[in-house]
């Protein structure tokens, strides 16, 4: 559990700093790797809560 609150943890901020680079610069492909992020955090977000209710039943 620990190992994938690390991993959304940086995907997190990855995240931030690609989405942030697309909204005040205007960098297109740091707007493609937000997004890309945004993909990979919705798949971690599931997993989380699938291990958290694993957990919550022991």
């Amino acid at each position: 559990m620990k190992g994938l609150l690390a991993k959304i943890s940086a995907k997190i901020d990855t995240f931030v700093t690609d989405s942030e680079l697309h909204l005040e610069k205007g960098n297109k492909s740091a707007g493609i790797r937000a997004r890309k992020a945004s993909l990979e955090l919705s798949k971690l977000f599931k997993d989380y809560r699938k291990a958290s209710v694993e957990e919550s039943k022991k």
